[in-house]
């Protein structure tokens, strides 16, 4: 209860696992105990309220720890029974050792930490191969690090250090130095356009890296892409692609061939591009704010990206965001940019920045001296990223979607400026796509697909009481019924005159009788129909519903076909309607007695 109210979520590592390891310990004993419902929330609830006068926070995240604590129980509780019967298939003997790559498999399928598996090893008498485990744990780690695909330019370094043109995060080691005692500084939030020198460049196959003086590319930091641009120098230009840190400096990397002489440049930062990442930084911290005043102070950033052309930001909540709770969060961002408030930037000491309600990332490195960004009234946090002057400049904020990425952590991606224009342009376009196909406005598509949910209900109620009623009025040994042989006719009026749902009648009444059943349904009004239905025997036997069908309808001048098993056609005289049912059975009759031949 206190690590929850303290801002500690279930995760899979730091204090976050810590807490993960007690709850499912606790919930591991009140399994064996036979409990199969949650059982830790209630006690959590009791030191809420013993405790909660001492320490008020408590009292504050109460509904919170009793969520987080019930959302963790729930989890657990689904996979516990199927680990610990896993155990029991390892531990047959008296004694023995589980294996690593057991232990990994139960770590990473059940959801049971180490030192579980190990305390209930140790109650029987066994060990854990916890090396093995940890190999284990080392190779899943490898292999998901080789799924990431990386870029064309960190591929091209990583090329280079394999060649020993350098150690992988150094600079010191294939660099050319120019101005060797000569510092960097990033020049990137006052200009994006510097007339600089190259102190250090290193230059591979295919590409160049440059290390330069003043330098207004933005390095990938902190979930903010890199800056993209362009180095110009005497007689040669260098598009950037990536911007990387190495070794405390930052190095712009582009494709480049020829030869390549160290000149004055000067350094262009894409600046639509730029512009469109500052909207989207901002509007992280704005939502980080929003979800913090709406859901509750326990949501903290878990993970974002700020791109270009969206933004994603991951956060720490035991359950989806609700249709209202999404919608006060974008009004409240929206109203914060529409109230064009002036970001303010300074650096502090860490300690008097925190002081003064900064808030921190849980996990991030700080320096003695921090950067913070200020949104008056809005949100204040610790941040080294690129922003916007005003808000207002964000322009506007859309959502795109809330979805779940991990126990416990909650996803959302939105677009800004341009991009939340043409989102919301796509948006009613469909919406105008949509009502024009249901045939109403878009401001009545809503009321259409409540009705429209309303008939379909209906008629498969109506459906419902069809097929029930139809086994005992169609079947054998109706009232409507006669046998020819060994088949059982029935000719009569169908009970509704939709195609589709005479259909699913006949469907049931044949999957019923399944051999020896051949059935005539006819429809009146304006348009009089005729529907066969006849069984799979009788199919086989040369008795099609198609053949049927279109000589049913001749009587009167019209025509039909369909499958084998069921057709439909419509008469040409409606007045010859009774005349034609009249001469249905004798038409069946026909029908079975050359194809019993």
């Amino acid at each position: 209860a206190f690590l929850l109210a303290d801002g500690v979520y279930p995760s899979n590592d730091g204090r976050g696992y810590v807490l993960r390891r007690i709850l499912r310990r606790a919930v591991r004993h009140a399994f064996l105990l036979g409990r199969r419902d949650p059982t830790l929330v209630d006690l959590a609830e009791v030191a809420v309220e013993t405790m909660g006068g001492v320490y008020p926070e408590l009292k504050e995240k109460a509904q919170h720890i009793s969520a987080v604590t019930r959302a963790e129980e729930e989890r657990f509780l689904e996979t516990i029974e199927g680990g610990l019967e896993r155990l029991d298939q390892i531990m047959t003997g008296s004694r023995g050792t589980v294996s690593g790559e057991d232990t990994f498999k139960l770590y990473d399928t059940y959801g049971f930490p180490v030192d579980l598996t190990q305390v209930i090893a140790a109650e029987r008498g066994w060990t854990v191969d916890t090396a093995g485990f940890e190999r284990a744990l080392a190779g899943q780690q490898e292999r998901s690090r080789r799924a990431r695909k990386p870029t064309a330019a960190s591929a091209a370094a990583a090329a280079s250090a394999a060649r020993g043109n350098r150690e992988p995060g150094t600079v010191k080691r294939g660099f050319v130095r120019v101005k060797p005692r000569v510092r960097q500084h990033f020049v990137g939030y006052q200009t994006t356009r510097a007339e600089t020198d190259i102190l250090a460049f290193r230059q591979t196959e295919d590409y160049l890296e440059l290390v330069l003086r003043e330098n207004p590319f933005y390095a990938e930091s902190g979930g903010q892409v890199s800056d993209t641009g362009v180095v110009k120098g005497g007689g040669w230009e260098l598009s950037v692609e990536e911007v990387l840190k190495q070794d405390g400096k930052q190095v712009v990397v582009g494709p480049y061939e020829g030869p390549f002489e160290p000149t004055p440049v000067e350094a262009i930062v894409a600046e639509p591009r730029r512009h469109n990442i500052e909207r989207n930084h901002t509007a992280t911290h704005l939502v980080h704010a929003a979800l913090r005043r709406v859901l509750g102070t326990h949501v903290r950033q878990a993970g974002s990206v700020v791109a270009p052309d969206r933004l994603r930001f991951d956060f720490s909540h035991h359950q989806p965001v609700g249709d209202e709770e999404l919608s006060g969060i974008e009004a409240a961002v929206n109203q914060a940019i529409w109230a064009n408030l002036e970001i303010k930037t300074y650096e502090l000491p860490y300690q008097e920045a925190i002081a003064s309600g900064a808030m921190a990332l849980f996990g991030e490195k700080y320096g003695d001296r921090v950067r913070v960004v200020d949104v008056p009234g809005v949100s204040r946090e610790l941040c080294g990223g690129t922003h916007v002057r005003t808000t207002g400049q964000i322009g506007l904020f859309h959502f795109h979607g809330e979805s779940g990425v991990a126990a416990g952590v909650r996803r959302i991606e939105a677009f800004t400026g341009p991009g939340a224009y043409h989102a919301v342009l796509e948006l009613d376009r469909r919406l105008t796509e949509a009502a024009e196909t249901l045939r109403t406005n878009p401001e009545h598509l809503a009321r259409r697909i409540e009705s429209l949910l309303e008939e379909k209900k209906r008629l498969e109620k109506q459906i419902e009481q069809l097929l029930k009623a139809g086994s005992g009025a169609w079947g054998p040994g109706s009232g409507e019924g006669q046998r020819i042989g060994e088949t059982w006719l029935v000719v009569g009026d169908a009970p509704v005159t939709d195609r589709q749902q005479v259909g699913l009648v006949m469907d049931q009444l044949r999957a019923e009788q399944k051999t020896n059943g051949v059935w005539v349904m006819f429809t009146g009004g304006e348009r009089p129909g005729v529907y066969v239905s006849v069984t799979d025997d009788l199919v086989a036997r040369g008795v099609r519903a198609g053949d049927l069908v279109a000589r049913i309808a001749a009587v009167s001048g019209g025509k039909g076909g369909g499958r084998p098993h069921f057709a439909s056609g419509g008469l040409g005289d409606p007045a010859k309607l009774g005349e034609t049912r009249a001469k249905a059975p004798e038409i069946v009759r026909a029908a079975l007695a050359q194809g019993a031949r």
